[in-house]
């Protein structure tokens, strides 16, 4: 039988790490890009197709699952995985980003966050265990501690008690999960680091996780707005303070170019919406950079998005009917643009993982920054 959780490191370059994930549903090769599929669906695609671009690993949302069509009901209905077509591994995150992103709908207590539904107003408690419990209920191969998270222009002290009561949640989330039978004999558990920018709190809240003991480690509250210089700072150091031996996880990044320098600083997981949501309002992601498909310049251009592209639209189809779809608002425009864009990813993903293991990431990283500095006529 597969292990549960065993992360090999198969090759390193300065702090960049390229290995393996092994867990019972399948392989995930690291660095690792993870889809998003918020709804129990990565929007405009088809799971094969998901596959197909070189996703090993999608990630679910556990706030929105709750709620519509909820966990108990996926519960009976056999399980994320069945319900939703994809039998590989699957991460779901804790629900703590909405505690932040809904702030003006919840009230937040040592207990957990209470908060009003967004979809119909009706009242719900999250806590760590029953974050625990819904991501039990769901199947979720990775899951994720129960968090706090704060904007990171909020207060030191505000800061701090966030990341003190997010380490004693993660004590809870800990419990709450080894108390999940045959789920958590087969499942992972990741816990979360917070501090926002202030390394101090990011080595204390370090060194709260180790103690507790986690199969990996994310590197939580960055992404929320204080640009890629500031988040590239804290990522020159926070990785470092997690254990080595397990994986390291950013959450919510991002853009190619804050992919590449994440990994340049240790990072090894990485999920964003941005790829899909990109697609679906007509920016497609190129090696010399974005580029908008409905611009009016496209439309008579033959050329394909990406000549030596696998995709399906870059195999079958020009800029300029691309450009004809997103314009029409016709659901193929989407669907196209939302494949090539995740082909994208995963190939850059691909590119990394050789550089890593042929002691070339530096090359690759200047080249491919430079490249993508281009700005492809967006």
């Amino acid at each position: 039988m597969a292990p549960r959780f065993a992360f090999t490191i198969h090759a390193t370059d300065g702090k960049a790490r390229a290995g393996t994930i092994a867990m019972r549903r399948g392989e995930i090769r690291t660095p690792a890009f993870m889809p998003v599929g918020t709804a129990a669906t990565v929007k405009a695609m088809k799971p094969a197709d998901v596959r197909a671009s070189g996703a090993d690993i999608l990630l679910g949302n556990t706030y929105h699952l709750m709620l519509r069509p909820g966990a108990e009901r996926v519960a009976r209905l056999g399980g994320l995985h069945s319900f939703m077509g994809w039998e590989r591994p699957i991460l779901t995150d804790s629900g703590g980003y909405q505690v932040m992103s809904l702030a003006e709908l919840t009230k937040r207590s040592e207990e957990g966050v209470a908060f009003r539904s967004h979809l119909d107003g009706s009242r719900h408690l999250i806590s760590p265990e029953r974050s625990m419990e819904i991501q039990r209920l769901l199947g979720s191969d990775i899951v994720m501690a129960f968090d706090e998270l704060v904007p990171t222009t909020a207060t030191r002290e505000v800061q701090a008690a966030a990341m003190e009561r997010s380490m004693r949640w993660a004590q809870r989330s800990r419990a709450g999960f080894d108390a999940g039978g045959d789920h958590a004999e087969g499942a992972a558990l990741f816990g979360i680091q917070q501090g926002a920018l202030d390394e101090g709190l990011r080595h204390a809240s370090a060194d709260a996780l180790k103690a507790i003991g986690f199969d990996g480690y994310a590197v939580g509250g960055l992404a929320v707005g204080e640009g890629q210089e500031a988040m590239f700072g804290v990522l020159d150091y926070a990785p470092g303070q997690l254990d080595a031996a397990k994986p390291r996880y950013l959450m919510g990044v991002g853009k190619p170019d804050d992919i590449v320098g994440a990994v340049e600083r240790g990072i090894d997981m990485f999920d964003c919406v941005l790829p899909t949501r990109s697609g679906r309002t007509g920016q497609a992601f190129t090696r010399h950079g974005p580029i908008n498909i409905r611009n009016a310049r496209f439309a008579e251009d033959q050329a394909p998005i990406e000549a030596d592209c696998a995709c399906t639209a870059c195999r079958g189809f020009s800029r300029a009917y691309l450009h004809h779809l997103v314009r029409a608002g016709e659901i193929l425009g989407a669907m196209l643009m939302t494949e090539h864009n995740l082909f994208f990813y995963q190939r850059l993903m691909a590119d990394l993982r050789a550089a890593i293991g042929e002691g070339r990431l530096k090359t690759f990283a200047d080249s491919f920054r430079a490249l993508y500095a281009e700005r492809d006529a967006s």
